[in-house]
């Protein structure tokens, strides 16, 4: 059931861009005038900022329930806002895979418990802090060691 919402909102995703795409020809707007969510990193006007989070040492990333109260917090303390929380958890490690979609994007997560590793991106557009959501993560988690790269999503649309 919930492939099929998933698949509608794509479809119904795309009737939107097409009209947006119809609206855009017929009357254009001026980059500062449109809300379109970019944002402003480091003086650089792009998408969002995309966090690739490496978490080494890390505990409970085979625990379920543990791993959705830790991407709730993180939605709550980067002030996104939460549309929907898939998580898969897959056997005989125990690893769990999972998303949170947000409005301003997602945050994802990929675990193997049994090397105590974690792979977390974290991309956010507009107002959303995805900064807050890096010491969420090693408190959580009891990581002894956090990684984190950035990158600027779509500079060169801005």
């Amino acid at each position: 059931m919930r492939q099929n919402a998933l698949f509608q909102l794509k479809k119904s995703s795309r009737a939107a861009a097409r009209k947006d795409e119809s609206l855009a020809t017929s009357a254009p707007a001026r980059s500062a005038e449109r809300d379109d969510h970019f944002v402003v990193r480091n003086g650089v006007r792009c998408a969002g900022v995309h966090l690739i989070v490496d978490l080494y040492g890390a505990d409970k990333l085979d625990d379920l329930d543990h791993i959705e109260t830790t991407l709730r917090r993180c939605v709550d303390a980067s002030g996104a806002t939460l549309l929907h929380i898939h998580l898969h958890h897959f056997a005989p490690n125990g690893g769990i895979s999972g998303v949170a979609v947000l409005a301003e994007s997602h945050i994802s997560i990929h675990s193997w418990p049994e090397r105590h590793y974690a792979a977390v991106d974290i991309f956010m557009c507009g107002s959303a802090n995805a900064d807050a959501c890096v010491p969420v993560l090693r408190e959580s988690f009891g990581a002894e060691r956090v990684v984190v790269s950035e990158l600027l999503r779509g500079q060169g649309a801005a």
